[in-house]
């Protein structure tokens, strides 16, 4: 299993960083590769990208999420990963976003992606875009203020 961390700060207040990353749906529109992340319930989301040129789906459950502090998640079905985002404010209108991913290379191809860092810097990549995304807008698509620690899902 390879591991990514990556940290961008962004010239946005944490709330409405924090707010835009919990519209998963939403995923497609700065992560390359990100065909559809459907969220079927508070904690399942069911992702379906392309990667080393193969169609993968894989189902995360969210393991803890906290308002403008962190989200985590870990796959339960597809695609071995699991990571967390943290959200940091640094100062009152910027935020610093540090995105941590566990993923498992599946095959020959994804493996020697993997070995050449093409996984790393898509990584890297993708936080970026997502740097300039909420940065355009200056504000979210859309937010959920709820909070979820293991099984408990706590709705705001």
């Amino acid at each position: 299993m390879s591991r990514f961390e990556h940290t961008v700060t962004v010239d946005v207040p944490v709330r409405e960083v924090y707010d835009q990353w919990t519209q998963f749906e939403e995923f497609p529109r700065f992560m390359e590769g990100v065909q559809n992340v459907v969220q079927q319930d508070d904690r399942t989301l069911q992702w379906t990208a392309e990667i080393g040129g193969r169609q993968r789906t894989w189902t995360a459950e969210i393991t803890d999420q906290t308002p403008e502090t962190r989200i985590a998640w870990k796959s339960v079905s597809g695609a071995e990963n699991g990571g967390a985002v943290l959200f940091e404010p640094d100062g009152p209108d910027r935020t610093k976003v540090t995105l941590r991913m566990d993923v498992d290379p599946d095959g020959f191809v994804e493996s020697v992606g993997d070995a050449l860092g093409f996984v790393d810097r898509q990584t890297k990549a993708d936080l970026e875009h997502f740097k300039s995304f909420i940065e355009e807008r200056r504000q979210a698509t859309g937010a959920w203020r709820g909070e979820i620690h293991g099984e408990e899902v706590v709705r705001r």
